[in-house]
C-alpha cells in the first residue's frame, strides 16, 4: 500500500487548544469542511472546467463558476443571488426532482449543462432557463430562454447548438436559438401522461432523471412518454407546520401496477412521432436510451418486471428494424449500469457485467458476440468514466487494491491488462472522478475530488496519466480553515473486518472516543446503513456525526453487512427472498466482537439508522434486544408492501408469490422481541419512506403496550434536508442516546 500523501493533520502546526465539534457547527456557515467544489464538468473543447460553489454566508445557495486551464485563473461566472434577488418559486415537479436526486436542501443554481461549442451554458434557475455566453460582454452574457409562466425541468442543449429542449408540464419543448422561437413537440402531456420525463420508479430506483434523448446528428429526439393511470392513487397528507397538505400520488408499491411506458421519435422541428416497438410483455421497465455515435441506430434497454432479465435492443432509426443485442439473466437480479458505450473507430461496444460474480468489462462486436474481457479478478469496476479509442484506454473506478477505496485506473481495449490495469490516483483512499461528456479527442485532463481519513476532500485537475495541473480546491487545513479549530481533537478512525457466518468479510470503520483509555469500558453506538447498492466503510473523510458522538465519549462503528454494494455477487445476493435476515445475522457478529473488547461495556451498545439503517435499526432491536440496548430509527421501511415496485420486487419478488418473505422481512411480525428502548424518528411529509409505515408501527407497539419515544417533523422529507431540522433530529439522538446509554453520567450531571 502507498503512503498517504496528503495528512495534513500532521503537515500543520496543532493549537495548544483545540475545540469538539457541536452539531450547530457541523451545519451552519461556513462550510465547515471547506468550500469544495460540486457538480464538476469539463467543457467539450477541454479548455476549462466549471463548477458549482456555495456562497461563504449560505453554502447551500450555489453559484456558476470556472477554472480557465488556459490562464490557471479561476472566475465567479454566474452570482445566482444578484440574477434571482428573490426567493425561489418551484414547481412541484421541479421539487419531486430534487427531492429524487437528494439535493432539496439546495438552492440558486443546482444543475446546469455545457453545450457542444464549448462556449454557452444552459442552467435553470428558480423555474426559469438561462443561456450564458461566454464570448459575450458580462453585462450581455446571460440570455432568458422561457416565458415566466413556464415550469422548466431537465433542459438540454441539442447536439448541433441550434435548440434548447426542456419538459414543461408535462410536454416536450424546444427553443430554436436562431429565431428565438419556441414550440412544443408533444401536446397530449397531462394527468396521469407525462412526456419527455422519467418516472417516479426511473428516479428513485433506476437512477434515471431523463425521459428524453437527442441523436449525436441533432436529427432525432427520442422521448419517453408514460401514462400512470392504472397506478394506484395515494392520498398522503403532508402535514407543514402551518396547514396540513393532502396530496394524491400515484404511488407504485410492491405488486401494484407500474406506469405504462413507451419510447417514441420525433424531429425537433416537430412533425409525427414514430413508436419503437418495445416487446409483446407490456409489463417491463424501460432502464435505459443511448444512440450510437453516428446517430443511425437507437439502443434501449427492456428488464423483465421480476428483473432477472436485461436486453439490450438495438433499432435501425430508418427502418425501424430492431434485434436483441445481449440478454444478461440471474436467478436473483440483474443490476442495472451505465456502462453502455458505443465505439467509434471499430463496430464495438462496452458492456459490464456481472456473471463471473463480480463486475467487470467486456467488449463486444455489433453482431453481440463478445470480443475480448478487458477486466478480470477478484475485484470490480464502478464505472466506466472516459474512453480514449486513440488511445486504445478505458478510464474506470475500481476497488482492485482495497475494498474500502475507490481508485481510477485505465484498461486497455486490446485486453492485454484485464488483471493488472494501471492506477492513476496515486494517494490511498477515496477518488470520485469526472471526465469530459466527449472524448473523441483524446483524454486531455479529468477532475479528481480526494479524501482519505485525515484529508477533507481536496479537488484537482490532473492529467491522463493522473499528474496534478492545479487546484480546484486545494482546501488545506491551515490556520484561516473552518475546521482548524477542531483539527487537534479529530479522531483517526480504525478499519478492520470481521468474519460473517459464511465466512466472507465484513469491513468496518471504528472511532475510539476522545481521551481513549483502555482500561475504561465505553458506550457503543454502531452506526448503519445495512441496504443494497450503498457502502459507508470507506476510507474517506468519513461522517463527521460519527466523528462528534465519538468526540462525546462513545466508540462509533459502521459495519458493512452483506447484501450491500462493491463486494460482488456472492456478498450482495444472500439477501434475495427475504430481508432483514442475514443484515442482522451480520450485525449481530460486530456488536459481539465489540462486546468481547476490553475497552466496551457491552451492556450499553446503541444501534442507529437512517431509511433502510432505520428498518435494519428496528430488526435489530427485534431480534436482538439481548444485544442492543437502545436504538434510533430514522425514516424506516416498515412494512415492504409499501414500498416500491423497482426496489422492492428486485429482493423479494412480488406479495402475491411471496408472502412469507414478505412476512419475514417486515418489522411487525417481530414486534414481540422489541424489548430495548425505541426512538423513532420520522418526516410528516416524506414521500419516498411513506410516513405510514411508522404510523403502523406506533399502532401496533400501542396495541401491545410497549413504549417508545418519538419525535416527527412538520414538512419534513425523507432527507429531513434543513440545516434546522437536521440539527433538530441530531441533537435529539444524541441528548436520547446519552440517557439510555450514559445514565449514569447524566445523574451525575444533574447532581
Amino acid at each position: 500500500m502507498r503512503v498517504l500523501a496528503f495528512a495534513l493533520l500532521s503537515l500543520v502546526a496543532l493549537p495548544a487548544m483545540s475545540e469538539k465539534l457541536s452539531i450547530e457547527r457541523i451545519y451552519d456557515d461556513p462550510a465547515l469542511l471547506g468550500a469544495t467544489p460540486r457538480g464538476v464538468k469539463i467543457s467539450p473543447d477541454g479548455s476549462r472546467v466549471t463548477f458549482l460553489r456555495g456562497k461563504a454566508d449560505d453554502q447551500n445557495a450555489l453559484d456558476l463558476w470556472e477554472y480557465n486551464l488556459s490562464d490557471n485563473a479561476t472566475r465567479l461566472l454566474v452570482d445566482s443571488k444578484q440574477l434571482q434577488p428573490e426567493a425561489e418559486q418551484l414547481s412541484d415537479a421541479e421539487k419531486a426532482t430534487r427531492e429524487r436526486q437528494r439535493i432539496a436542501g439546495l438552492k440558486g443554481i443546482v444543475s446546469y449543462r455545457w453545450a457542444p461549442d464549448s462556449r454557452h451554458l444552459l442552467f435553470p434557475l428558480a423555474g426559469q432557463l438561462f443561456l450564458y455566453d461566454l464570448g459575450a460582454a458580462t453585462a450581455d452574457a446571460v440570455r432568458s430562454l422561457t416565458p415566466k409562466d413556464a415550469e422548466v425541468i431537465d433542459a438540454q442543449v441539442g447536439p448541433v447548438g441550434r435548440y434548447v429542449s426542456f419538459v414543461s408540464r408535462q410536454n416536450l419543448w424546444v427553443v430554436d436559438l436562431k429565431t428565438n422561437l419556441k414550440h412544443r413537440l408533444t401536446d397530449d402531456g397531462k394527468d396521469t401522461v407525462h412526456n419527455g420525463e422519467a418516472e417516479f420508479i426511473a428516479q428513485e430506483e433506476m437512477d434515471r432523471f431523463s425521459g428524453y434523448w437527442w441523436s449525436p446528428t441533432g436529427e432525432w429526439i427520442a422521448f419517453e412518454r408514460y401514462d400512470e393511470a392504472a397506478v394506484p392513487a395515494v392520498q398522503r397528507f403532508e402535514i407543514q407546520p402551518d396547514r396540513t397538505d393532502v396530496t394524491e400520488q400515484r404511488y407504485p408499491a410492491a405488486g401494484q401496477p407500474n406506469a405504462k411506458v413507451q419510447l417514441g421519435l420525433i424531429r425537433p422541428s416537430g412533425g409525427r412521432t414514430r413508436w419503437i416497438d418495445l416487446g409483446q410483455d407490456s409489463n417491463i421497465y424501460l432502464n435505459r436510451v443511448n444512440w450510437t455515435p453516428d446517430g443511425k441506430f437507437l439502443a434501449f434497454q427492456r428488464q423483465t418486471r421480476d428483473q432477472k432479465r436485461l436486453d439490450l435492443v438495438l433499432v435501425d432509426v430508418d427502418s425501424n428494424k430492431q434485434r436483441v443485442l445481449l440478454s444478461e439473466t440471474s436467478p436473483t437480479w440483474v443490476n442495472l449500469h451505465d456502462d453502455l458505450h458505443f465505439l467509434e473507430q471499430q463496430p464495438a461496444f462496452l458492456w459490464a457485467s456481472e456473471r463471473s460474480g463480480q463486475k467487470h468489462l467486456y467488449l463486444y462486436g455489433m453482431d453481440g458476440k463478445e470480443k475480448v474481457q478487458l477486466s478480470i479478478g477478484d475485484w470490480g469496476i464502478d464505472r466506466v468514466l472516459a474512453v480514449d479509442e486513440g488511445a486504445g484506454l478505458v478510464y474506470v473506478a475500481a476497488n482492485k487494491d482495497h475494498p474500502l477505496d475507490k481508485q481510477v485506473y485505465s484498461l486497455k481495449l486490446d485486453g492485454s491488462n484485464a488483471a493488472s490495469p494501471q492506477r492513476i490516483t496515486t494517494e490511498d483512499g477515496w477518488h470520485e472522478a469526472s471526465f469530459a461528456a466527449d472524448n473523441s479527442a483524446g483524454v486531455k485532463v479529468f477532475v479528481d475530488s480526494f479524501s482519505d481519513p485525515q484529508t477533507p476532500t481536496r479537488v484537482g485537475v490532473r492529467r491522463a496519466d493522473g499528474t496534478r495541473v492545479a487546484w480546484l480546491a486545494e482546501n488545506r487545513v491551515d490556520d484561516t480553515h473552518p475546521y482548524a479549530p477542531y483539527r487537534a481533537a479529530h479522531i483517526q478512525p480504525e478499519f478492520s473486518s470481521i468474519k460473517a457466518v459464511d465466512g466472507q468479510d465484513l469491513w468496518y470503520r471504528l472511532y475510539k472516543p476522545a481521551g481513549f483509555d483502555a482500561a475504561k469500558k465505553y458506550p457503543v453506538i454502531s452506526h448503519f446503513y445495512g441496504g443494497p447498492t450503498a457502502q459507508l466503510a470507506k476510507r474517506d473523510f468519513g461522517d463527521l456525526i460519527d466523528q462528534y458522538l465519538a468526540q462525546q465519549g462513545y466508540v462509533v462503528i459502521t459495519v458493512d453487512n452483506r447484501g450491500m454494494a462493491r463486494r460482488g455477487r456472492a456478498f450482495s445476493d444472500p439477501i434475495y427472498r427475504q430481508l432483514g435476515e442475514v443484515e442482522v445475522q451480520d450485525q449481530r457478529s460486530a456488536l459481539k466482537w465489540l462486546a468481547g473488547q476490553p475497552w466496551v461495556d457491552g451492556k450499553r451498545m446503541g444501534v442507529f439508522g437512517w431509511s433502510y439503517g432505520g428498518y435494519l435499526t428496528l430488526m435489530m432491536l427485534a431480534k436482538s434486544s439481548d444485544l442492543v440496548a437502545a436504538g434510533v430509527s430514522v425514516a424506516p421501511v416498515t412494512d415492504w408492501t409499501l414500498y416500491d415496485t423497482h426496489y422492492t420486487e428486485r429482493y423479494l419478488g412480488q406479495p402475491k408469490e411471496n408472502a412469507e418473505g414478505y412476512r419475514k422481512s417486515g418489522v411487525l411480525a417481530w414486534l414481540d422481541g422489541m424489548t430495548s428502548p425505541l426512538l423513532l424518528i420520522h418526516g410528516m411529509a416524506d414521500d419516498n419512506v411513506l410516513f405510514t409505515n411508522s404510523t403502523q408501527l406506533m399502532a401496533e407497539l400501542q396495541n401491545r403496550g410497549r413504549s417508545f419515544d418519538l419525535m416527527t417533523y412538520p414538512g419534513g422529507k425523507h432527507g429531513m434536508s434543513t440545516p434546522a431540522m437536521k440539527k433538530h433530529v441530531f441533537n435529539t439522538l444524541k441528548r436520547w442516546f446519552d440517557r439510555q446509554l450514559k445514565p449514569a453520567e447524566n445523574t451525575a450531571a444533574k447532581s
